[in-house]
């Protein structure tokens, strides 16, 4: 079956009959409808297998139909679902003690949880913070070109990519941008106007690029200086993912606030903002909220995957894992190095060749892989793939390559 069949096979599966597609088309004309997955594998309507080293984005951490988090939420579901936050839920009580208990062991001391369904909402959930934090007058919040923070509006605004504000202009009021791993660039956009600055760990969405742990102290120590907010996005570098629990460990820094969502619930939507208690009191009732924070099945798939990463020590499979894959993929002539930690790579293509070459074929080889840049490729299979996994998928992309 060709790429292309595939796509008019699958629009006409997806339009149920109908000569328009029922979903805006944000997400553009799909390839693939899946059926059912397990593990590192996927299968689609027609019965063809797939490794996915793509996770959902880095959020199908312990793999498809993992069956304690599947466990969880099933018994969760006959249980308890939703009460509002007008009460609380024992579930969701336990699961922000336990996150809790994870930064602390991170080293950033004892915090709060607000719990919500995105990382997008995570991090509009920052920005409220920190404008409260700095008051009128110190609003302003830094961030780095190359970023990605959702695609609401303010979490857009966040994001230092300018080609994707131009549609939605004018954009919402506050925002800066310093060059990634440019401290003096940095310093110089920090005024009195200036109440926090946002970092991701590794710039998922800007290309797979690691911050090099000496600049992230560096922006510690310039933000305790300068009394600004230290703020990060772990949306896709938290739970494990980088081989350790979160991103900011590599560094040694103890930010004062950071935003979660992903691999916190292996494919339940569910995201959540943690700050140190003596800057989440600044939030006070009224000031945020939202219908579904914390409810009781979303946080039942968060308190299973933690325990179930931590059966499992995930955060060291991740590093062994990633090693693996990284020195298989070093060996193929077309591939110019490989960057990232753990499991969250980018191959760097050489040679002129661009993802939306190979991207594709790599799909109708049965590798689901992206491109996230026009010669970056992104990998970031589960954290309990095998090592035969690895092997089959490093040998498929040794064949498209060639």
């Amino acid at each position: 079956m060709t790429h292309q069949f595939m796509q008019s096979a699958v629009a006409q599966q997806a339009n149920n009959g109908n000569d328009w597609c029922p979903f805006i088309p944000v997400f553009g004309q799909p390839s693939v409808m899946f059926e059912r997955g397990e593990g590192t594998q996927l299968w689609d309507i027609d019965g063809k297998r797939y490794l996915d080293f793509l996770s959902g984005i880095a959020v199908v951490s312990l793999g498809h139909a993992n069956s304690a988090v599947a466990a969880a939420i099933s018994h969760q579901a006959s249980q308890l679902v939703h009460v509002s936050n007008f009460f609380a839920n024992k579930v969701a009580t336990e699961t922000a003690v336990t996150l809790n208990g994870l930064m602390r062991d991170a080293g950033a001391g004892d915090g709060q949880v607000f719990f919500c369904n995105s990382g997008a909402e995570a991090n509009e959930a920052a920005i409220k913070l920190a404008r409260k934090f700095g008051g009128r007058g110190r609003h302003v919040m830094v961030t780095a070109l190359g970023s990605f923070h959702g695609r609401t509006l303010g979490a857009l605004a966040l994001t230092g990519q300018p080609a994707k504000h131009e549609p939605f202009q004018p954009m919402p009021e506050g925002f800066r941008y310093c060059e990634f791993g440019d401290i003096a660039s940095l310093e110089k956009l920090i005024d009195p106007t200036v109440a926090a600055v946002m970092l991701e760990p590794i710039q998922g969405e800007g290309g797979v690029i690691p911050a090099d742990p000496q600049y992230l102290q560096a922006v510690q120590k310039l933000c305790r200086e300068r009394g600004v907010l230290l703020i990060v996005d772990e949306v896709q570098t938290g739970f494990c993912r980088t081989g350790k629990w979160f991103g900011f460990e590599h560094a040694g820094i103890q930010p004062d606030a950071v935003t979660f969502a992903k691999g916190m619930g292996n494919g339940m939507p569910v995201g959540a903002l943690w700050a140190r208690r003596d800057i989440a009191s600044v939030l006070q009732p009224g000031d945020h909220g939202s219908t579904y924070s914390g409810t009781a099945l979303a946080t039942s798939a968060v308190s299973a995957v933690i325990a179930e990463m931590k059966r499992l020590d995930v955060a060291s499979l991740a590093v062994k894992q990633g090693a693996r894959l990284t020195a298989a993929l070093n060996k193929i002539p077309a591939i110019d190095h490989v960057r990232g930690a753990g499991l969250l790579l980018g191959a760097q293509l050489a040679n002129g060749i661009e993802t939306k070459d190979v991207v594709p074929a790599l799909l109708n080889k049965g590798l689901i892989v992206n491109g996230v840049n026009a010669t970056t490729i992104r990998l970031a299979p589960p954290l309990t793939v095998s090592d035969a996994e690895i092997d089959e998928a490093v040998s498929l992309i040794a064949e498209v390559l060639s």
